[in-house]
């Protein structure tokens, strides 16, 4: 039996993966926290700029901080020349983010999901300890990469591992909620800001769950999935027989066949340089890197345009994360339609985002009317974080299981230069108002157009090695389950006219 019809036997979302993926998902809360740290313990207090000598010296001798609030700023007196330490701060932690999802997901598909996530768990709990120890400001900023790394990789394998415990018509639903819970840690983070003030002390609660969800994944198992794809058919038949076994079912006796190519992949021949040579990733790698940098740039652009900075800082971080709820229902609802699925949902969405940008140029800032400008523009970013949603579950489909990781780290690094890039995108105004709105337009819509060059993945096998992707006998196989689905579909419906 092939792998799928495996886990028919063993359980495609038994009692056992439930536990496994509400582990993993909320591990989110975790991730979230750490990559919104810097938004409270950098928060910049007011201050009176009266006694501040332009030429330097010791300017914490001339401050005065009118605000009472704990963060870095107030400790090592963060402002006027030394202000750009803050974003600095933020800025290394995505750097780190970008360095992991790189070099971690490719690491994972060579030596396994359970070694790498753990190694990278341990260790972002460690340097967030350091983060709220740090002594000086140079050690803090050299956490914040640290961290930053390890949450990058760790977030990736994460992510996989909470479809690859699960049957493949659970991916849409895991991998939404997945994000969703991310969502949801962003909001949390702002009300544990809110409670517990001081900078430090707000630091080690953010970082403290950590040790809590480390311990709890030491017991995980290996991916069935990725031994399957290594060629390693009797652990991955061993660990879908405990998967059985813990989900009430016995321990069913399994037999897999052997997928094809799977002992020449079972060396170190699998790695970044299949993305390129492979014709059938290379095309898809490509169209999938620029649809993650349009996802990334207009989400953040949008987010800088529609947000309100002036007011209570805790509501605003709150209110970034509560406004993309509304999105993962859609996502989930239209995404396993037959008559949308994952290519024809995530190219709608862009489009809609860009077309919601386009509107944007043409509508009043500020108006009584609840139709205006910003009410586009929120509904903009609201499209386009459902089509973030997607391309996450979308991309994970897309590659075989023994490069998922490698394919899935490089579209999160052009993610992240979407990210970097985005700031930038305001300053077009220069040139002239709507210009920020129309490069926000062009390249949701350019990025929703592409993506329908990619296959539909919808209630189709995942492919486990390369070879599946080119093979003819496996495309057949896939065409013949793709019928046989249709089938069972029209069934019933035949017997109501009988």
């Amino acid at each position: 039996m092939d792998l799928e019809e495996a886990f028919q036997v063993v359980g495609e979302f038994g009692t056992y993966q439930k536990r496994i993926v509400t582990v993993l998902t909320l591990l989110q809360i975790y991730m979230a926290c750490q990559s919104m740290l810097i938004v409270l313990i950098g928060a910049v207090p007011k201050l009176s700029t009266e006694k501040l000598d332009d030429a330097g010296g010791e300017i914490s001798s001339q401050i005065t901080f009118t605000e009472d609030v704990s963060s870095i700023v107030t400790e090592w007196y963060l402002v006027k020349h030394q202000a750009y330490k803050v974003s600095l701060a933020g800025a290394l932690f995505f750097a780190g983010v970008l360095v992991g999802n790189v070099c971690f997901g490719p690491l994972s598909d060579r030596v396994g999901r359970k070694p790498v996530f753990l190694s990278a768990l341990f260790f972002e709990v460690l340097f967030g300890y350091v983060t709220a120890l740090a002594p000086s400001y140079e050690v803090f900023a050299l956490s914040r990469l640290l961290v930053g790394l390890m949450n990058g990789g760790m977030a990736l394998v994460c992510f996989v591992l909470t479809q690859e415990y699960v049957g493949k018509s659970y991916w849409a639903l895991t991998g939404t909620l997945t994000n969703m819970t991310f969502a949801v840690g962003i909001a949390l983070f702002a009300a544990l800001g809110y409670f517990i003030r001081p900078w430090r002390n707000l630091a080690t609660a953010a970082n403290s769950p950590g040790v809590l969800f480390f311990l709890l994944c030491v017991t995980l198992p290996e991916s069935p999935r990725w031994l399957y794809s290594r060629g390693k058919t009797e652990q991955a038949e061993e660990v879908l027989q405990d998967l059985a076994q813990w989900n009430g079912n016995g321990r069913p006796i399994l037999k897999l066949k052997r997928t094809p190519g799977s002992d020449r992949h079972n060396g170190s021949s699998i790695g970044l340089i299949n993305l390129i040579t492979h014709p059938v990733l290379r095309r898809r790698t490509l169209v999938l890197m620029y649809v993650w940098y349009a996802c990334s740039l207009v989400y953040y652009g949008l987010t800088m345009n529609a947000s309100d900075d002036t007011g209570n800082r805790y509501l605003s971080v709150a209110m970034y994360g509560l406004v993309e709820l509304p999105a993962y229902p859609l996502c989930i609802y239209f995404i396993n339609k037959k008559w949308a699925g994952r290519r024809k949902t995530m190219a709608s969405f862009l489009v809609c985002a860009g077309l919601s940008c386009l509107l944007t140029m043409v509508m009043p800032t500020e108006s009584d009317s609840w139709f205006n400008a910003n009410s586009l523009a929120l509904t903009g970013k609201l499209m386009v974080s459902a089509a973030f949603n997607i391309v996450y579950v979308y991309t994970s489909e897309l590659y075989p299981t023994v490069i998922r990781n490698a394919g899935l780290g490089v579209c999160s690094m052009s993610c992240r230069v979407g990210g970097i890039l985005a700031p930038f995108v305001p300053s077009l105004k220069v040139l002239h108002v709507s210009m920020p709105f129309m490069v926000f337009c062009l390249i949701g819509i350019s990025a929703g157009c592409l993506g329908l060059l990619l296959p539909e993945t919808l209630n189709k096998p995942a492919a486990e090695t390369l070879d599946e992707l080119s093979s003819p006998a496996y495309q057949r196989i896939v065409e013949t389950k793709v019928r046989l689905l249709e089938d069972e579909e029209v069934k019933p419906k035949h017997k109501l006219n009988e």
